[in-house]
């Protein structure tokens, strides 16, 4: 799973890859977090950054979750998502990325993803 997650991050311009004080992988663009993910003793766990509306939402599914600490901050969490939607867990990560990426980078995805 986390061969998948690092596999999008890091496709998405200019991200990095950093293991955080207490062992996470956390994937940030321009010094800021958008994706966090580890393992616990209950499995793996990926949060990602979000707005209120998405949060609520996603809340209302059967594996998404509300972190401690950072989900006042509209960030979400999934554990142990092997079965779960790649595709749409790969729109959340662009969504989270798009949230904490400069206008600059922005910009540049966007223009690279018209439809």
């Amino acid at each position: 799973m986390l061969e998948n997650v690092r596999k999008i991050c890091l496709d998405l311009p200019e991200a990095v890859e950093h293991i955080d004080g207490f062992g996470h992988n956390t994937f940030k663009i321009n010094g800021k977090s958008f994706v966090i993910s580890g393992e616990s003793e209950k499995g793996f766990n990926m949060s990602f950054k979000s707005d209120r509306e998405t949060q609520e939402l996603l809340l209302q599914k059967e594996h998404f979750f509300k972190p401690p600490y950072i989900g006042q901050h509209g960030w979400v969490s999934i554990r142990n998502s092997q079965g779960e939607d790649w595709d749409e867990l790969t729109d959340l990560i662009q969504e989270a990325y798009l949230r904490a990426a400069p206008k600059r980078l922005v910009k540049k995805w966007s223009e690279l993803h018209k439809k």
